[in-house]
């Protein structure tokens, strides 16, 4: 199986996990996915009033560098993880 086929299977498992991740974990899986699919982050960083779009940001800047396909390859071990 490829890895973007792979990367597609863990976004349809990321829907249907057992139990509600932490607001971290789901940081992470919203970094590597937005890493995955769009690279670097870029633009500025959200201001103070925008806390979500905030820690998003710094979530997705937290894994700049990485490539696309390193980034899948996190996503789909970190999706793994959260099935079991």
């Amino acid at each position: 199986m490829t890895l973007q086929a792979r990367f597609e299977e863990a976004l349809t498992a990321s829907k249907n996990l057992p139990e509600r991740p932490d607001n971290m974990t789901l940081l992470e899986i919203y970094a590597l996915y937005k890493q995955s699919t769009a690279g670097d982050v870029d633009g500025e960083r959200p201001g103070f009033t925008d806390m979500v779009g905030r820690a998003k940001f710094d979530a997705w800047a937290g894994v700049k560098g990485l490539s696309k396909d390193e980034a899948m390859e996190k996503y789909i071990d970190l999706i793994e993880s959260l099935k079991d």
